[in-house]
C-alpha cells in the first residue's frame, strides 16, 4: 500500500530527505514521521514555499509532474507589475536553463488585485521603505529550475516571494507552513 501526503513547505526547508554537504540545512523529514521511501513529487527550492505532494508511489509521481497538471503559484514581485510583463509572461518568456536559452510555454497569469491571505513568512521580506511590491499569479504546466523566479525576472520584476498555491485540483487552502496531511490518493 502506497503512502500520499500534502504538506505546506515552509521557507527555509529543502524539499528532500537527505542532503549530503557539510552545510546545516532543514529537511522535510524534520516536519513528520513519513513512511520508508517516501519522495516529494517536484520540488520547491529553499526559499519558496506552500504546496509540496509526497508519496512513495513512483507512477503517481510521473503523473503528477506530467505536463497535463497544473502547477499555480502567488509570486511577490518587486514594484507593480505592469499589465504589459503580464501579457510577456502570458505569451511565454525566456530563461536561462543549464546554461541554454530557453522560451517558457505559455502560461496563465494575471495580477492579484490584493496581496493573497497566506501565512507570514518566518523570516520577513522587506519593509514598505524599500518601494512597493505587487503580487501575480501564474500557472505553468512545466517545471524547470527556478522557472516562475525566472520568468518574473525576465519581465523586470524579481520574485521577493513564492508560495505554491495548487497542484492539479489540490489546494494549498488554510493550510500552515509545516502541516502536514496524509490522504488516501491524490485527485489532481
Amino acid at each position: 500500500m502506497h503512502h500520499h501526503y500534502l504538506i505546506y513547505k515552509p521557507w527555509g526547508y529543502l524539499s528532500q530527505f537527505t542532503y549530503n554537504l557539510k552545510r546545516n540545512k532543514k529537511l522535510l523529514g524534520e516536519l513528520h514521521d513519513f513512511a520508508p521511501d517516501t519522495m516529494a513529487i517536484g520540488r520547491l527550492d529553499e526559499d519558496s514555499e506552500g504546496l509540496l505532494l509526497l508519496t512513495t508511489d513512483g507512477m503517481m509521481s510521473e503523473i503528477v509532474r506530467s505536463k497535463k497538471v497544473e502547477k499555480e503559484y502567488y509570486a511577490q514581485v518587486d514594484g507593480i507589475i505592469t499589465d504589459e510583463a503580464v501579457v510577456a509572461l502570458q505569451d511565454g518568456v525566456q530563461i536561462g536553463v543549464k546554461g541554454e536559452k530557453y522560451t517558457t510555454l505559455p502560461c496563465l497569469a494575471f495580477r492579484l488585485e490584493e496581496a493573497p491571505a497566506l501565512p507570514v513568512r518566518q523570516k520577513k521580506i522587506r519593509d514598505e521603505r524599500h518601494g512597493p511590491t505587487s503580487w501575480v499569479s501564474i500557472t505553468v504546466t512545466e517545471g524547470k529550475f527556478r522557472q516562475v523566479r525566472k520568468m518574473t525576472s525576465a519581465v523586470g520584476f524579481p520574485t521577493l516571494r513564492l508560495v505554491r498555491v495548487r497542484v492539479g485540483n489540490i489546494l494549498l487552502g488554510d493550510f500552515q507552513p509545516g502541516e502536514v496531511k496524509e490522504v488516501d490518493s491524490f485527485d489532481v
